[in-house]
């Protein structure tokens, strides 16, 4: 009798169109991801609401075992990914023009983080510079994605990588481009990302004996 109500309601369901929608709430990856917990909350949480950086699923389960705790990290944009970042590496500083973001973000960051207010333009984009030091890790996910990269990528250690987050946009190819030219390779991670539907494209550029074992 119980399977015989579930097989109307799911032939109704899949009738009208809604079958594949309610499957992918009730168990699925996306569901195991936390995408549903993120969409609603309109924040980069996993399932459980724990903070995660705005990427691909699939960058963010390619990156998480090869961070490691002594990593210096740079970050052109701040947010959840700063917290995140902080848990897991030695130091990681972010640059944000938003004052009033930084005031909302910058309680829930641990002692190894901090954010630098810096205006849009060349103080921004030169932020990287200000602690003269390199990073294993930069990543541009914030203004001038572009100029950033190019400022950028003399910053990163020897055996540094550089992130570009939503790598899809035909207006970041330049930025492609120019890594391409400096003689980094690059890979593409491309899906699901928390919060919204659509296919993103998060991308990776290193070169050999890097810090992530690519």
């Amino acid at each position: 009798m119980i399977r015989s109500i579930k097989n109307v309601v799911w032939g109704f369901l899949n009738a009208i169109g809604l079958g594949g929608s309610v499957q992918l709430y009730l168990g699925s990856a996306l569901k195991d991801y936390g995408w549903f917990r993120s969409y609603k909350a309109k924040q980069s949480i996993d399932a459980n609401g724990n903070p995660l950086p705005w990427y691909t699923y699939a960058f963010i389960y390619f990156l998480n075992p090869r961070i490691k705790s002594s990593f210096e990290v740079f970050e052109y944009g701040s947010g959840n990914s700063t917290r995140w970042y902080g848990a897991r590496v030695k130091n990681i500083t972010a640059v944000e023009h938003d004052t009033q973001w930084i005031q909302l973000i910058s309680p829930k960051l641990p002692a190894n983080s901090k954010v630098l207010a810096r205006p849009l333009g060349d103080t921004y984009i030169q932020a990287v510079s200000t602690e003269n030091k390199k990073y294993h890790i930069i990543v541009v996910d914030g203004r001038n994605r572009v100029k950033c990269t190019d400022y950028a990528v003399n910053y990163l250690t020897e055996d540094g990588v550089l992130i570009l987050d939503n790598s899809e946009r035909s207006w970041y190819q330049k930025a492609k481009d120019l890594m391409e030219a400096k003689g980094f390779k690059r890979l593409d991670f491309q899906g699901m990302a928390p919060i919204v539907g659509h296919e993103t494209c998060t991308t990776v550029f290193y070169r050999e004996g890097n810090c992530l074992g690519i």
